[in-house]
């Protein structure tokens, strides 16, 4: 049996055994007991993260790919222990899930070859997440991978630069070419991996912080107190040197300092 790639849901099947075998390896097993694989196909990267000591589960929205893992790869030949299955596949929309009630609070590893249309979703998903998750590797496009690890003072650096760094310690791993997928992609591909933070907690209010962010980049080509004008920011304020900069000048650390000020502007 094989999987015939289907453009709506961006399937690119990996071919090359050689980088399957190093995105499993990106992740290093430490402070979990759980991997998830969202979006494994015809299960290239799975047979390689079955031979680690944690338990695999995938999520699969393709009822193809979903059949063809259950023949390739059945339960009863991966068990950790009489009582604990190695390997699970449950059906469904990754984005549509919630993870706390399915890990029942367990750190879990995420990891996979991710679809290049819902990429950032799955980000901002393990980042909402990131309470049970310690560890994230995988491949994007490569553009967002780099604009994911892209540090301030760049045109490419943004949001998802800034509200991974502030919670991640971020790597660009290495390039994949489109040779190595079916069907090939038109553009590069890049591996990343997101290790959290030992302190993963910010010293300000999130939803705040989250906020101040997007707005922000947004309006990226403005001065902040032109583009945080909704924020109803005090004249006063609005004087301080931070406020004549844009966005992409602010590292993770400045743009927490700024939300601290946004937070205590009419104290």
């Amino acid at each position: 049996m094989t999987v015939k790639a289907k453009k709506h849901l961006g399937q690119h099947f990996l071919t090359d055994e050689t980088i399957a075998q190093k995105i499993a390896d990106s992740l290093s097993e430490n402070g979990y007991n759980e991997v998830l694989e969202i979006g494994p196909g015809m299960g290239v990267l799975t047979k390689y993260l079955l031979q680690k000591k944690s338990k695999i589960t995938v999520f699969e929205i393709d009822r193809e790919s979903v059949e063809y893992l259950k023949e390739t790869f059945p339960k009863e030949h991966f068990q950790l222990n009489t009582s604990k299955e190695k390997f699970e596949i449950i059906e469904g929309d990754f984005l549509k899930k919630n993870l706390h009630e399915i890990f029942k609070g367990q750190q879990v590893a995420i990891i996979g070859n991710f679809p290049y249309n819902i990429s950032s979703q799955i980000l901002f998903k393990a980042i909402e997440n990131r309470v049970i998750i310690p560890e994230f590797s995988g491949m994007f496009q490569k553009e967002v991978a780099l604009r994911i690890a892209e540090k301030e003072g760049s045109k490419t650096y943004g949001i998802l630069s800034v509200l991974s760094q502030a919670f991640y310690d971020v790597e660009y791993l290495f390039t994949v070419p489109p040779t190595v997928f079916n069907p090939p992609p038109k553009v590069d591909s890049g591996v990343i991996r997101l290790v959290r933070k030992e302190n993963f907690t910010l010293p300000v209010d999130e939803k705040l912080f989250f906020s101040v962010v997007k707005t922000a980049f947004n309006q990226r080509r403005k001065m902040l107190r032109s583009s945080l004008k909704s924020f109803n920011i005090s004249d006063s304020l609005k004087e301080d040197p931070i406020f004549a900069k844009r966005p992409e000048q602010l590292s993770v650390q400045e743009f927490i300092f700024l939300t601290q000020k946004i937070a205590n502007n009419d104290l």
